[in-house]
C-alpha cells in the first residue's frame, strides 16, 4: 500500500511539473518571470527595444539586435527550445528561424543564461544570445549572390547595357552655397548640363542633408577624382550600376529596363548568411547557395538602328522623336528623342498629339472598307470647302480640282478627306483605328505606352474634324508606329520590347480586308514617288503619309511623317515643327543609312 502511495505521489509531482512547463511554453512572452520566452517573443515581433529590455545590458543589446535586423531583415521566428531556471539562475536554448524569401531559410540554435536581478529575471547579455559564434566586432550578414555580369543585349546579341562601377557624387547641404560653385565646373566637363544653378535646383527637390549631384562612370570619375576630393562637403561613394555600354546610346526604352534585368538575374540568384567583421570580411559562413548562370536579357531593340535614330532626331532644334518597329514581329527596333524632347518625358511612348494628315490613312481605310470610295473614285479637291459649317482649307489653299482618291491621298487634300469622313458613320473611324491598334491599350513588359484615342463622332462637324486628324483625335508617336506596323503586318501587331515576354491588349480586333491594305500601301507609295513626301523618293520601296497638325489658337503646328520601309514601320514627329518637312527630314536621315546596312 505504501509503495502504491509513493508511486501516485511521484506521478502527481511529474504531472504538475509537466503541466507547469507546458503552460509556460504556451504563454511565451506573457510571463514576466520567463526571460527566455519574453526575449523570444520580442525578437519574433521585430521589436529590438523590447527584446533588449529583457537583458542585463539593454543599450548594448538593442544596438546589436537592431544591427542584426538591419543585415538579416525582421522575418525571424524565435522560440524557446529548452530552459532550466532555478531560484537564482538558469540556462536556456533558443531556436532562430529566418526567412529571406521563397526557398531561402536558415535555422540554428543558440542559448544563454538567465539571472535574478533587482529588476527581475533578465538574460545575461552576450552577443552569443543571437548566434553562438558571434564575437565583439562581428555581425550577421545576409547577401544576395546575383550574376550582375549578365548583360542586356539587342536582337542580334550585341551588348546594350552592362554592369559598371560608378561614383555617386554628393554634396552636404550645409556646404551647398560655396560647394556647388566649386563643383559645377569640375562636372561640367563630363556633363555640360551640370551648373551651379542645376545643383542648387536639385538640392531644392531633395529633402536630405546630403544632395546627390551626379553619377559618374569609372573612367570619368578617375579623371576628376582628385579635384572632387579637394572640394569641401563633397563625397564620392562607389557602387555598381547597370548602364549602357556607350554613353551615346540612350532611349526611353532603356529607362526602366533595370527592373526586368534585376528580375532576370534574381531568378537564379545565390545567397548566403555569414558572420563578418566591421570591414565586411567574412569570418564564418553559416550557409550558402551558389548562383546559377543567367541568360542575357535580350531586347527587340537594334543597336545600330537606335544610334541612327538618335543621330536623326539630334539634327533638329525643336523636340523631335522617332519610333521604329518591325512589321513582322511587332518588336520595337528604335525609339529616340532629342534633348529638347527629353524635357517633356518619354513623349515618344506616351505623349499625345493631334495626328493631323497622318490620320488620313485611317480615314481612307474606313472609306475603302465601307465601299464609300475606291482608289479610282474621282472626288473634288478645292482649295477650301465649307462642310457642316466648318471651313476646311488645304495647305496654302492648293486646288487640284476633281482627282482620283489616290491622288487626293498622296497630295494630302484636306477638303477631300473632310468630305469623305462626313459620309461615314459615327463609329467608322474608331472601328478602323482599333483594327490598326490606335486606341488599343497594350501592356508591354518593360515600358509604359499609350497609343491614343479616336472617340465616337456623333455630330457631322466632329466627323469632319476627326477625319483630318484634328478634332478629338489624339495619337502618340508609338501609336502611329503601331498603325504602320499593323498595315505592314496585315493585322494588328502586338508591340514588344523584351524577347520572350508576352504583350497583352484589351481587345483583338478583326484585321482589315487584305484588298484594302493593298490599296492603302499603293497610295502610301504614291505619296513618296509623286506626293507630299517626294523628298524621299530616292528610298526604294518606301511608302508613307505626311501630316501637319494644328494646335492651340495661334496657328502653330506639329510635323509628322509615318510609313513603312521594308520590315521597318516608323513614325517621326517634330513638336511645333510648323509643317511635315522636319519630320520627313528625320525619317530620311534615319532610313537612308538604315537601308545601307
Amino acid at each position: 500500500m505504501r509503495n502504491v502511495e509513493r508511486t501516485r505521489l511521484a506521478a502527481g509531482i511529474l504531472l504538475m511539473v509537466t503541466t507547469l512547463l507546458t503552460a509556460g511554453c504556451a504563454a511565451l512572452g506573457d510571463n514576466p518571470e520567463d526571460p527566455f520566452g519574453s526575449f523570444a517573443s520580442a525578437l519574433s515581433s521585430g521589436d529590438a527595444s523590447k527584446a533588449a529590455e529583457h537583458t542585463t545590458d539593454p543599450a548594448a543589446a538593442e544596438s546589436a539586435i537592431s544591427d542584426m535586423f538591419t543585415h538579416l531583415g525582421e522575418n525571424a521566428e524565435v522560440r524557446v527550445s529548452a530552459h532550466d531556471v532555478d531560484d537564482e539562475s538558469g540556462t536556456g536554448l533558443l531556436t532562430m528561424s529566418w526567412e529571406f524569401g521563397e526557398g531561402r531559410g536558415l535555422d540554428y540554435e543558440t542559448g544563454g543564461r538567465a539571472i535574478d536581478t533587482d529588476d527581475g529575471w533578465r538574460l545575461e547579455w552576450s552577443s552569443t544570445l543571437l548566434h553562438k559564434n558571434l564575437a565583439p566586432g562581428t555581425h550577421l550578414q545576409y547577401s544576395d549572390d546575383k550574376n550582375v555580369m549578365t548583360p542586356v543585349v539587342d536582337r542580334g546579341g550585341a551588348a546594350l547595357m552592362t554592369w559598371h562601377t560608378v561614383g555617386v557624387v554628393t554634396l552636404r547641404r550645409d556646404a551647398l552655397s560655396e560647394g556647388s560653385a566649386a563643383l559645377a565646373p569640375v562636372l561640367a566637363g563630363i556633363d555640360p548640363s551640370i551648373t551651379d544653378k542645376s545643383i542648387k535646383s536639385a538640392a531644392g527637390q531633395q529633402q536630405t542633408d546630403v544632395v546627390t549631384v551626379a553619377t559618374l562612370r569609372e573612367r570619368d570619375l578617375d579623371s576628376v577624382r582628385s579635384r572632387l576630393e579637394s572640394i569641401s562637403g563633397v563625397t564620392v561613394v562607389e557602387q555598381g550600376k547597370l548602364l549602357t555600354v556607350d554613353r551615346a546610346l540612350k532611349s526611353p526604352l532603356l529607362g526602366g529596363i533595370d527592373k526586368a534585368w534585376n528580375d532576370r538575374i534574381s531568378r537564379g540568384a545565390g545567397w548566403s548568411v555569414s558572420i563578418v567583421d566591421d570591414s565586411g570580411n567574412p569570418v564564418d559562413q553559416l550557409t550558402s547557395v551558389a548562383a546559377q548562370p543567367a541568360d542575357p536579357l535580350q531586347l527587340t531593340l537594334d543597336r545600330r538602328l537606335q544610334l541612327l535614330a538618335q543621330q536623326a532626331v539630334a539634327a533638329q532644334g525643336k523636340p523631335a522623336v522617332l519610333v521604329a518597329m518591325s512589321t513582322s514581329t511587332g518588336g520595337l527596333l528604335a525609339v529616340a528623342q532629342n534633348s529638347a524632347a527629353d524635357a517633356g518625358g518619354a513623349i515618344a511612348l506616351s505623349g499625345l498629339y493631334p495626328p493631323g494628315s497622318t490620320f488620313k490613312t485611317i480615314t481612307t481605310a474606313a472609306a475603302l472598307s465601307s465601299g464609300t470610295a475606291t482608289p479610282d473614285t474621282v472626288l473634288p479637291c478645292p482649295g477650301r470647302a465649307t462642310i457642316e459649317g466648318r471651313t476646311i482649307p488645304n495647305e496654302d489653299d492648293f486646288d487640284l480640282g476633281a482627282v482620283p482618291l489616290s491622288t487626293a491621298f498622296s497630295r494630302s487634300c484636306n477638303t477631300t478627306m473632310a468630305t469623305l469622313s462626313n459620309r461615314l458613320g459615327p463609329d467608322a473611324l474608331p472601328a478602323v483605328a482599333e483594327q490598326l491598334g490606335l486606341g488599343v491599350d497594350f501592356v508591354v513588359p518593360g515600358i509604359v505606352t499609350v497609343t491614343g484615342a479616336v472617340p465616337r463622332a456623333d455630330s457631322p462637324a466632329l466627323r469632319v474634324e476627326n477625319g483630318i486628324g484634328q478634332g478629338s483625335v489624339t495619337a502618340s508617336p508609338f501609336g502611329m508606329a503601331v498603325v504602320e506596323a499593323s498595315l505592314g503586318h496585315g493585322s494588328m501587331v502586338l508591340p514588344s520590347l523584351i524577347v520572350g515576354e508576352t504583350t497583352t491588349a484589351n481587345m483583338t480586333p478583326e484585321p482589315l480586308d487584305p484588298r484594302v491594305i493593298g490599296q492603302l500601301r499603293a497610295m502610301m507609295r504614291q505619296t513618296v514617288t509623286s506626293g507630299t513626301a517626294s523628298a524621299l523618293s530616292d528610298i526604294g520601296g518606301l511608302g508613307g503619309k505626311t501630316g501637319t497638325a494644328e494646335y492651340g489658337d495661334s496657328g502653330d503646328a506639329h510635323g509628322w511623317f509615318t510609313g513603312i520601309s521594308g520590315d521597318i514601320a516608323f513614325a517621326s514627329l517634330v513638336v511645333g515643327g510648323g509643317s511635315s518637312q522636319p519630320a520627313v527630314e528625320v525619317a530620311g536621315d534615319f532610313l537612308r543609312p538604315a537601308n545601307e546596312g
